[in-house]
Formats: structure tokens, C-alpha cells, sequence
């Protein structure tokens, strides 16, 4: 595929999806002076403050996500979240040093608000050996020159390191003991809250943004045929739900779990998932309010690999209003639904996308839930305290977990950055400087970029995801027995 001309600073430039995608790119575009962007999205985030409450649904809403260093031997993304760490910890100096300049933040945020807590992240397992992915990424860490950082919890040595750095109640935070690395870089974002910080200070760049579900909502491109052989369509813009057109010379798409279903040349590359999501509240004069609280308790993931369906498992401290969140991804559900071209594509619903909302989770999901806590955390249920609400949260899985930050081919004019496979979240202070490189050609043999290009499954490759398997595949929420709280 050629590269396409370079676009003029002033070049109109829409971006498609407000969450960290389309956030991260429309700061960093912004910063290297491009001044005509503009970002739609159906949700009002300007009124619901990224609260799933308040109605959003996507990836990127959400109290919290994870923030860890931990990649195994995937360097790569190991070197990204170096870079990530950096800006979170940028950004909330940031939040402290606007005491003296309120214009410097949101509505409703205050200097005291913190993004980044750095609590650490412990992956660990029930295995009796530590697993490669935990091995490599100690090595792989130390290569890079971050010594100390990565602490295997059962090794005397890495205890002692522990319990100088604070983090001692990390290393076996459960009721049960497990086996596991605590990355001290790591711990969780208050994700909500970091979303309508990069909104806002989007907006005092310059860009714009429309939010509705008229005045936002994408309903097709604007386009005309090509002479070139290689490209089927140009693409000059979108027409909204409203019925506006919008030109432009670049439209990136940045919809997240919508993305597919938008863009059908993803078919086999990218398909949006469910995670189960699941919420404890535990009341302000409960005393695992202390147990659970940040300054003891890390974010954690569990069994996470090689171990099925019963494995995938992950959560966070109890955040300030008494939610102990845990979220179960070892199995990625789907909801294929026949598109307008006849071809199935999986779909996010949930009790506010669609009229056929689902409002409960898969029996499986909750089974390996309550199984981990009667195991692992049995004093919440000897406390009275229980799941009390549950939710899908819906991604964009690649085959290969890599993102898909590309020019999408034959329709010049169109971009995407989507495939976020459930660690995305981690780079929205950075991850848009790397979109507007690829924009502009920058450092395309880097190994990141390199592997965020457009591909196809090759010839006897095993993917990581397993894709496209369609209404009558045992991942279909619509196969699978469903539950309530």
C-alpha cells in the first residue's frame, strides 16, 4: 500500500469514538499543532462523565482499570507502559499543581483528585512453579534496567524488598496463598475520572467534539469511487444520525466494541468480546473496608493463562465508595447478529444499547467468580457480603491480542485504531502519540507499530483468539445459560 500524501496542519480530521483511542489521538494530534479535528461519539459524555450509572457502555467508562509493566516477552508493550507511567504520574502532578488555576480541570474535579494509584499489580496463579509468562517478564524487566521492581512472592530475597517499599500485604493479599510476581510499577487508574480529564484537556486544545445520539452517532461514510487499482473508495467524511455531513481529509475510527461491526474488512482480524463483570459493596462501617483498601490491597489478575475456562480472572481494591470490582475473561463471549451485507458480526449489548438488552451474566462466569471468592476471600461471604450487581463490559479482540492501528486498505482517506484485546486502557496519556506516527510515517519498523499493521491470519498460525464463530459457536450468549444476582 503507498503512503498517502502528508495532511496540512489544518487539515480537517474526524475522529470517530470518544474513548481512549479517540481521546489519547485528539490530545497528540492537537499537541503537534494539527488544529481542524474533530471527535463525534453517540454517548453525551459531557453529562454522564463517563459513568456507566449514567448510561455508557463502552470499554473505556468504568471505576477502574489495571495498570502493570508486566508483559512476559512481549517488550514491546512492556516499553509502552514504561512510557504510560510517565505520563499518568505527569498528570497527576497536574491535578496538583492546578490549585491555583481552577480552569485547569474539569467541572466537578478538584486538585486533590489522583488518576494513577500505585499500589502495584500481583499476577499470580495456583500453579506450584512460576508459570514462563511470569519468568520472562522478571528477566525482561531487569534487562531494561528496572531492578527490583518485578517481586516474586515466595523468594526471600524479593520479601525483604517488599516489605522496605511498603508493599509486604501485596504479595499474598488473598485468604489463600498463591504464586506470583507483584509488579511494584504497577496498581489501577480511576478510569471515569482520567477519561474526562483527557476530554477536557482536549477541548482546551482546540478540539472539538460532538456528543449525542443524533448529533454524534455515525450512520455512513461519505465516499467516491477511485481510478487507482488499489483503492476501491476515498473516504471524504461521514453523514451523522442527524443527518449533517461532515467533511474531512482523514476519518479515523475509534469505536471500540462497535468497530467491526462499522468496518467489516476487520472480519477474522478483530471481534468484539464480553467480559463478566462483577461488584461487592461492602458498607462504610464494614472493617474490609480497611482489608480491601489501596494502601493493602492490590490489583491482582488470576490465572490468566493456560487454564481455560476456569482461569482469567482479575480485580481491584475496594474504591471509594465501597465497590471491591472482579471481572472474569477466560472466556470471551459474543453476540453475533446478521449485519445489513447478511454476515453475522458480534455486537455489544447491553441494558443500555439495545432494546434486547441482557442484563445477566453467564452462568460460567459467575460460577468461576463465586469459586474464587469462597476459595480465595471467604471472609466477604462469612461478612454477609456478596456479588450485588454484574454487568457485560464489551472489547475488541484480535486474533493475536495486538492492536490494529492502521490505514485501513483500499478505502483511502480511512484510518482505525481499535483491537485494544482488554489492555488498552493502561496507555490513553500516550498511546496517541503513536497514532499520529503512524499518521505521518514516523518510525513504522519499530516493533509495535510493526505489529499493529493490518494482517491476516497466516497459513497454520494458532491464534491467540478464536474469532468469527458465529451464532452457533459455544462462545454465543445466546448458547450459553445466563444468571441474575
Amino acid at each position: 500500500m503507498t503512503s498517502p500524501p502528508p495532511l496540512a496542519k489544518d487539515s480537517p480530521i474526524i475522529i470517530i469514538g470518544a474513548g481512549i483511542f479517540g481521546l489519547s489521538t485528539s490530545l497528540h494530534l492537537a499537541q503537534r499543532g494539527y488544529s481542524n479535528i474533530t471527535v463525534f461519539d453517540k454517548q453525551p459524555y459531557h453529562k454522564t462523565l463517563y459513568s456507566y450509572d449514567a448510561g455508557c457502555d463502552s470499554a473505556s467508562f468504568d471505576i477502574n482499570k489495571i495498570i502493570r509493566s508486566a508483559y512476559g516477552s512481549q517488550t514491546e508493550y512492556q516499553d509502552l507502559s514504561t512510557e504510560a507511567l510517565s505520563a499518568w504520574a505527569a498528570w497527576n502532578e497536574e491535578l496538583k499543581s492546578s490549585s491555583e488555576d481552577d480552569t485547569l480541570l474539569p467541572p466537578g474535579m478538584t486538585s486533590s483528585d489522583i488518576f494513577f494509584i500505585q499500589n502495584g499489580h500481583l499476577t499470580c496463579s495456583d500453579a506450584d512453579t512460576l508459570p514462563e509468562f511470569e519468568r520472562a517478564t522478571v528477566e525482561n524487566m531487569e534487562l531494561a534496567g528496572h531492578h527490583g521492581t518485578q517481586l516474586i512472592n515466595n523468594e526471600q530475597r524479593d520479601i525483604k524488598l517488599a516489605s522496605q517499599q511498603g508493599f509486604t500485604s501485596a504479595l499474598q493479599p488473598f485468604d489463600k496463598h498463591v504464586l506470583g510476581v507483584l509488579d511494584t510499577t504497577g496498581g489501577f487508574v480511576l478510569a471515569d475520572k482520567a477519561c474526562r480529564f483527557a476530554l477536557y484537556k482536549a477541548k482546551r486544545l482546540g478540539v472539538r467534539f460532538i456528543l449525542g445520539a443524533e448529533s454524534g452517532r455515525l450512520t455512513s461514510f461519505i465516499h467516491r469511487s477511485s481510478v487507482s487499482p488499489s483503492t476501491n473508495s476515498i473516504i471524504t467524511g461521514i453523514v451523522t444520525a442527524d443527518g449533517k455531513s461532515h467533511s474531512a481529509a482523514l476519518t479515523i475510527l475509534c469505536c471500540g466494541g462497535w468497530t467491526p461491526s462499522l468496518l467489516p474488512s476487520l472480519d477474522s482480524l478483530c471481534e468484539t468480546t464480553a467480559g463478566s463483570v462483577f461488584m461487592l459493596h461492602i458498607p462504610e462501617a464494614s472493617p474490609l473496608r480497611k482489608r480491601f483498601h489501596h494502601s493493602r490491597f492490590p490489583s491482582w489478575s488470576f490465572n490468566m493463562r493456560d487454564h481455560g475456562a476456569d482461569g482469567g480472572l482479575y480485580g481491584f481494591p475496594v474504591d471509594q465508595n465501597g465497590v471491591l470490582k472482579i471481572g472474569y475473561r477466560g472466556t470471551k463471549y459474543t453476540n453475533p447478529q446478521v449485519q445489513s451485507d447478511g454476515r453475522e458480526r458480534s455486537v455489544p449489548v447491553t441494558k443500555w444499547s439495545s432494546n434486547d438488552a441482557i442484563t445477566q451474566v453467564p452462568q460460567q462466569a459467575h460460577q468461576v467468580v463465586t469459586k474464587f471468592l469462597e476459595e480465595y476471600l471467604p471472609e466477604l461471604g462469612n461478612s454477609g457480603i456478596y456479588i450485588a450487581e454484574t454487568r457485560l463490559c464489551w472489547y475488541t479482540d484480535s486474533f493475536d491480542n495486538h492492536y490494529v492501528i492502521d490505514r485501513v486498505p483500499r478505502h483511502e482517506g480511512l484510518m482505525c485504531a481499535t483491537g485494544g484485546s482488554g489492555h488498552a486502557f493502561k496507555f490513553l496519556p500516550s498511546i496517541g502519540n503513536w497514532v499520529v506516527d503512524v499518521i505521518e510515517g514516523v518510525g513504522l519498523d519499530r516493533p509495535a507499530i510493526k505489529a499493529w499493521r493490518w494482517r491476516i491470519l497466516q497459513e497454520g498460525e494458532e491464534p491467540v483468539n478464536k474469532l468469527m464463530e458465529g451464532s452457533q459457536g459455544p462462545r454465543s450468549l445466546w448458547n450459553v445459560p445466563l444468571v441474575s444476582v
